[in-house]
């Protein structure tokens, strides 16, 4: 089975475009990755999507308008997934753009993502796996993270206790142990805080390579507010996005300092926030290695501190090393999320979210397909093949 999977996190710079094929033998899946592509959002579209993020105010026209915009967006990309696939696929998984995840008191009420499913529909001809978050959501769960499913496949619980560490415009963590449910939560701004940061200051979408950063100095004042931040110190299953983590957010701690922080300073300790937050969960949890993913891999400063911080206890590496591109590691995941929902099979972790129960995500435009032939048995393992 040939699947598309289309992502664009919370950092929104883009979608990353993918296309699998699956294949499955007793209880292990077979992914074979057919090729990925990332496609950059237009400045303009990404400046729209910013003025409608919380804590923005926004207008139902505006809403709708950015939904419609951003389905074709989402179409062209499908699209480009398809010539992937070579010419044929037999579903899409669109992820859409989080634009609120709405979190109270530790619980979440709901959570919206935009992008047109049925123009995407229209443009590929095939059924498109949409609102993904939502089933988990209603039975109780976080609706996030949803790429724990993958990791867990993934990852050889046996070898010991391992992370998989996602650093998009959230850090989340996947953590699998011989004997443990699995576990996995939002732990923290990985490139949110960072980017607004770069807005700011460079007038820029982010600090190239970590540059600006490496140039500068942490400053131990800042870095205390920002670490004394409740929700590090909530217990999982716990999610967050930018209706946290925002410009304004970093303008409140800035304004609370006595005297201006430099750009570079303020680039080095939001880094060191970042390094320190997700060192500190992979401690917490004693594992031996992280393998990780996401655009902030591509940030040497940022993978150099994590580096150091887990240096003697547990090692860095990159999904790259097991076959699936660092820079398309989620939409890989969406893509077999697409592949258990397409037979039936739940992909959130009750473990994770702190659902009631595991359930079946998303809706189908425009049809579902028959669940005649699911599988007795969930697969119990996934090997990446060239």
């Amino acid at each position: 089975m040939k699947i598309v999977g289309l992502m664009s996190g919370t950092s929104y710079d883009g979608v990353d475009v993918v296309a699998a094929e699956f294949t499955r033998d007793g209880e292990t899946l077979t992914l074979r990755p057919l090729g990925h592509r990332s496609l950059d959002y237009p400045d303009d579209l990404r400046a729209e999507i910013g003025a409608l993020l919380p804590p923005g105010a926004t207008t139902i026209e505006a809403v709708c308008r950015l939904d419609n915009r951003l389905g074709e967006v989402f179409a062209e990309a499908a699209a480009a997934g398809v010539e992937l696939a070579g010419g044929r696929a037999d579903a899409v998984v669109s992820h859409g753009q989080t634009v609120f995840h709405w979190v109270e008191a530790g619980l979440v009420r709901g959570t919206l993502q935009l992008g047109a499913p049925a123009r995407v529909a229209a443009r590929v001809g095939v059924p498109v796996l949409h609102d993904l978050r939502s089933a988990d959501v209603a039975a109780g769960g976080q609706g996030a993270p949803l790429v724990p499913a993958f990791d867990a496949l993934l990852l050889d619980a046996a070898a010991g206790p391992r992370a998989a560490l996602n650093l998009g415009g959230i850090a989340n963590l996947t953590v699998v142990a011989p004997g443990a449910p699995v576990l996995g939560y939002d732990v923290g701004p990985a490139n949110a805080l960072l980017d607004a940061a770069a807005r700011r200051f460079l007038d820029r979408p982010c600090d190239l390579d970590g540059a600006r950063a490496a140039a500068g100095r942490v400053h131990d004042g800042l870095l205390a507010l920002l670490l004394a931040e409740p929700y590090y110190a909530a217990p999982p299953p716990k999610s967050t996005g930018k209706e946290l983590f925002h410009g304004r957010y970093l303008d409140g701690k800035l304004a609370a300092l006595a005297e201006p922080v430099a750009a570079d300073d303020v680039l080095a300790t939001l880094t060191e926030l970042t390094a320190r937050t997700v060192a500190d969960a992979c401690d917490r949890h004693g594992v031996t290695e992280v393998i990780a993913a996401g655009g902030g891999v591509r940030n040497p400063t940022l993978r150099a501190r994590l580096a150091a911080l887990g240096e003697g206890r547990w090692r860095l590496r990159t999904t790259d090393e097991l076959g699936v591109p660092a820079q398309a590691k989620e939409a890989y995941a969406f893509a077999l999320l697409g592949w258990l929902s397409w037979h039936g099979l739940p992909g959130a972790i009750p473990s994770v979210t702190g659902a009631s129960r595991a359930a079946v995500l998303g809706s189908w435009t425009p049809a579902g397909p028959s669940f005649a032939a699911t599988p007795a048995e969930p697969p119990r393992r996934l090997v990446v093949t060239p």
